[in-house]
């Protein structure tokens, strides 16, 4: 099988190992991911007001590159990216004369986006696509149970037009972990915001959250938690070093992208993974679990 892929900004700098788990899952699964040879910044955030047709002009243009190549669909791994890419093609489709005014701005691209033409997905509804008895034929069993807690945040189900799952109690990707022989925790807050950009200007409300949903995982079991959003990936992990120098007794929790685990039950290198780029070291756990 062949996809077009869309990597986004933050795969290529501070998130590069989740892009190169990601890529390694789906090679081995039969899957060539195929980036698009040019693409645009999505844009990040999608705008919250219905007439602010700029704002969208990125996500377009990385749309009508991925409609150049032929491919029906578009896959991202950022779930920021593809909540703001699945929402632009809403927002065109909802008032095609949209388009008429962004095209005057785009004056590079020759190609006419009508909102139709490209499925964005995410890589767990394409793992899901694939089936748990093929993932399971590529994993071993493992040394000891591995308790995972999947945090999922806001932007694969919010809002429900756009949402891979349900938006109250997901499952697709507890089924994954089963799949890749891992033992889901359920945690109540896994749904819950982490505070997205108000790290920036409101950092103790993050720091709240971040100090609430992993305390929460930890205490029904969880010893590692998973997730695929490079934001939530920063705001849960490296403020977990700040609660912990002001709270001796909290206590913290290494956080994976899901797809790092995935490779590692794979069987797939270690090298990948750069395990620099984490602020809470997950090598212990993953040593004692036979995984390194």
């Amino acid at each position: 099988m062949e996809i077009a892929y869309y990597p986004g900004c933050t795969l290529k700098t501070g998130a590069r190992n989740f892009e190169s788990s990601a890529l390694a899952v789906l090679q081995q699964l039969g899957i060539e991911a195929r980036e698009l040879p040019e693409w645009y910044c999505c844009g990040v955030c999608f705008s919250q007001t219905d007439d602010n047709l700029m704002q969208q002009i990125a996500a377009i243009r990385t749309l009508i590159k991925a409609k150049e190549t032929g491919q029906p669909r578009l896959l991202t791994l950022c779930t920021m990216c593809y909540n703001t890419l699945k929402r632009a093609i809403l927002f065109i489709r909802e008032d095609p004369d949209r388009i008429e005014t962004m095209q005057k701005f785009m004056d590079r691209e020759t190609t006419r986006f009508e909102g139709h033409e490209i499925e964005v997905v995410d890589i767990l509804s394409l793992l899901q696509e694939v089936g748990a008895e093929q993932i399971q034929s590529c994993i071993t069993p493992l040394e000891s149970p591995l308790k995972v807690a999947a945090y999922y945040g806001c932007m694969l189900l919010r809002p429900k037009e756009i949402a891979i799952d349900s938006p109250e109690d997901p499952s697709i990707m507890e089924n994954l972990l089963r799949a890749a022989g891992c033992e889901p925790v359920y945690f109540p807050f896994r749904t819950e915001c982490c505070g997205s950009y108000q790290i920036v200007n409101e950092a103790a409300i993050v720091k709240d959250r971040t100090r609430k949903i992993i305390t929460n995982a930890v205490r029904n079991g969880a010893e590692l938690m998973v997730l695929l959003c490079p934001l939530c990936q920063y705001n849960l992990e490296q403020v977990q070093l700040e609660i912990v120098q002001e709270d001796r007794s909290f206590k913290t929790l290494p956080v994976l992208y899901f797809t790092q685990l995935l490779a590692l039950r794979m069987g797939i290198t270690p090298d990948i993974h750069d395990f620099s780029l984490h602020y809470i070291d997950p090598r212990p756990i993953l040593s004692q679990k036979g995984l390194l």
